[in-house]
Order: C-alpha cells, then structure tokens, then sequence
C-alpha cells in the first residue's frame, strides 16, 4: 500500500534543473513529488541557451513547443571591442549541420513554465508555494525525505529514499550544511536590466548574443528577447564598477558610454523596469550529495554567465542525475557512493568551461591569437562554446589556451559524495 506522504523521489525546486530531473525520472514510472517555493510563472535572469540545451529539451519532448513560444532564434555568438569592433560571429551550423545549430533566447518566466508543466503532464505531483524548510535524516544521517511548509502555513513531513536539491542559488544544502566553495578567483558582479525598441543586427545576427568589452576585462552581455526587448547586462570587479557609485543605473549609464557599439545599438531603445545586481556568484558544492540526496543545477555549481551555460548545466545535470537516481532505485542502493559518478562526470564539464571562461578574463588572452596560432583547434572551441562536452579530448586546446593564459588548477569540489559516519552503538 502506498504511503500518502512517501514518493520514490522528492524533487526540491521547480526550475530547469529541477523540472528535467522529475520529468525524466515520472517517465521511468517513478512516483515524483516536485517542491516549488514560488508560484510560476516567475521572473529569471538566465535567457540565452547553448546550442546543445537542445538534446534534453528534444529527450523531454518539448522542442516543438519551444517554437510555438516564439523565442528569439539564436544563430551565433559575437564578440565586440570597446571601439566598435566586431568579430567574425562564431556561427553554430558552420560546425554542426544539425538543428541544434539553432536555438533560442529565451524569456525565462515562459520557459521555466512551460517545462514544469511539461513534468506535470507527465505524472510529477507538485506543489507550488511550497517552501522545503530543512531536510529530515533518520538515525543514522541518511537523508529520508523533507519538512516543507505549504503556502497556509501548514507544515507536512513528505519522505523518499532519494530527494534532489534543485534549489538554484538558494541552494538549500550548501547553505545549511556549509558545502559552498567559492571559486577563488571568479569573484565577478553582475548588473542588469531591459530595453524596448534597442537595434538589432541585420540577418542572420539578428538573435545574436553579443558579448561587449568594457575596461579592466569586464563585459555586456546584449540578449535580443521576443517582442522588441533586449536584455542587456554589465559584468566586471567590483572595485572597478563600483568605484565611483553603488546606484546600478549609474554604473550601467557610465559602462554605456565606454563601448561604442552598445552605446550605438541602446541610442534608439528605452530602459524600463527594475536594475537587478548580484554578486560573488561562482561557486561549486563540496560534495554533489550525500546518502539518500543529490544535487542538481545551480544548487550543486554555478560558473558564470559568459558562455550562457548555466540553464545548459541545469538541463544537463537534471538529465544525468535523473539517470543515475533511476539506477538507484532499481538497485536499491541509495548511498553518496551511488552518486559519485554523476559528481565526476559534471565536474569534467564544468571543469573544462571554467578553463575557457579563466581564459576570456586573463588580460594578456585572446581567442582570435589563439586560433591564428592553432587554427586546426578552432572546431574544439566551438564544441565548447555550444556545449559539446562529452568528446574525449580537449588536452589539445587547454594545452595551448594555457600557451596565452594562466589556466586555474582542478578543483575537487562536488567529485564525490558526502558518507555520513558509521554509528557506533554503544557496549554494554
């Protein structure tokens, strides 16, 4: 007899990561339950999708219903120097004839819904306005289920041998166990905010991301949305963009005026809404879960918003852990162990992007010397920059980024699983 509060995996967080992870696990015929603190839909920064987000988009069944969204179509991505200068836009179906080659700029409060209702149709219970308060353990440390608060104010204890955090950037677990390690050099800031009627490129640049230089190798980044609006955002240290003010319209209006071509594409567009800021925001988990708990998403590593991999993470580690934990359960064996090869798999990827995005911020770096110099490499950048992460080696191209870069060492943070300790009964 089932159990009204028990399900075979508990799901904390209804975003991408968190929506793949329920999905793909409810199609295998697990009972899903999905814990949703917001009511969606809901505001997201995050628009631009990697080319290869469409690989778990098509596995979930969702890519025609991408179209009929009317999302932006995203081509390629073009970098730009402070004086107006654009690069050769780095375009996807030059290197891969395949419809991935086309993907999209999304509006994140349309897209996140959609994908939770795609779980829902396929069989996950959610809950939104949900708000998981801690995580229960049994006696031995063993993560059991979770005391979630719903939106009257009822408190229910909801048990499973396996619960995913999804939480994004709250990140339940790495906040209440201490696991966040911050990466120690990508201690970047973020300002951001919207504009109607900005200019867009002509042709196939149209949807292009733009990623726009600003002194001391900082950057914009220019995201064309549906319905006439560009997200526009503004990267760099803290001590430089906050030398002068902390208002965030004052240091995006100053940065405008530093790079011709944003200045130029801005001129007949108007702001509107609120000027968002975060910060500090690069980080990986210590561990990428422990007995009876994994980690997905944000909550388990965020990188930065350079290359746009964050929803492409979240995809992809939904997918992977929703793998993982169906073998689990099939098995039986629920432990930290049982997690540590979907730990090793996401580090390798994040690990790998994370040398690229070092490099983009080393100021002696350049990608057009790099590929001038190796241009035979110029197919393993582009693997990189549309998420093509599972080819067997890039020793190359990391080998010679750290020809004109200072590359980061690995870290270990997130490769394995938290083993609670044994119990020690007492004697007699």
């Amino acid at each position: 007899m089932i159990q009204a509060n028990h399900y075979d995996v508990i799901v904390v967080g209804g975003g991408p990561a968190g929506s793949t992870t329920s999905a793909l696990l409810a199609e295998q015929g697990h009972r899903v339950l999905l814990l949703e603190k917001e009511r969606f839909p809901r505001y997201h920064v995050g628009e631009s999708l990697m080319p290869y987000c469409y690989f778990p988009l098509e596995r979930l069944g969702v890519i025609d219903q991408m179209g009929k969204l009317g999302f932006t179509e995203k081509l390629s991505v073009q970098f730009v120097t402070p004086d107006g200068k654009q690069s050769q836009p780095f375009y996807f179906f030059e290197h891969h004839d395949h419809p991935s080659s086309t993907t999209w700029q999304v509006n994140r409060d349309e897209f996140d819904m959609m994908m939770l209702e795609n779980a829902q149709t396929k069989g996950v219970q959610v809950h939104q306005e949900t708000k998981v308060r801690s995580l229960l353990k049994d006696g031995d440390g063993i993560v059991s289920g979770v005391l979630a608060e719903h939106q009257g104010g009822q408190s229910v204890e909801y048990y499973a041998p396996i619960t995913v955090d999804a939480t994004g950037r709250d990140s339940l677990t790495v906040t209440k166990e201490r696991w966040r390690e911050r990466d120690p050099k990508l201690n970047k800031v973020a300002l951001w905010t919207y504009y109607r009627g900005a200019k867009r490129d002509p042709g196939l640049q149209a949807g292009s991301t733009t990623v726009a230089y600003i002194p001391e190798r900082g950057w914009f980044w220019y995201i064309p949305l549906k319905d006439d609006i560009v997200s526009l955002g503004v990267v760099g240290e803290r001590d430089y963009l906050f030398r002068e003010s902390s208002d965030p319209k004052t240091i995006i209006d100053r940065e405008i005026e530093e790079n011709i071509w944003i200045k130029d594409h801005l001129s007949v567009g108007e702001q509107f809404g609120e000027y968002w800021v975060t910060g500090e925001y690069s980080y990986r988990s210590r561990y990428c879960g422990t007995d009876g708990l994994v980690l997905v998403g944000d909550a388990f590593a965020f990188l930065d918003p350079v290359f746009s991999s964050g929803v492409f993470f979240a995809l992809k580690s939904g997918a992977m852990a929703a793998d993982t934990i169906h073998a689990a359960l099939e098995s039986g064996e629920h432990s930290a162990k049982s997690f540590e090869r979907y730990g090793r798999k996401m580090c390798e990827g994040v690990e790998l992007m994370r040398k690229i995005v070092y490099a983009f911020y080393d100021e002696t770096f350049s990608f057009g010397d790099l590929i001038r110099n190796y241009p035979e490499l110029r197919p393993d950048l582009t693997d990189c920059l549309i998420g093509n992460l599972e080819k067997s080696d890039f020793k190359k191209l990391v080998r010679a980024m750290g020809e004109f870069a200072s590359l980061p060492a690995e870290l270990d943070h997130g490769r394995q699983g938290l083993r609670p300790p044994a119990v020690t009964l007492p004697t007699a």
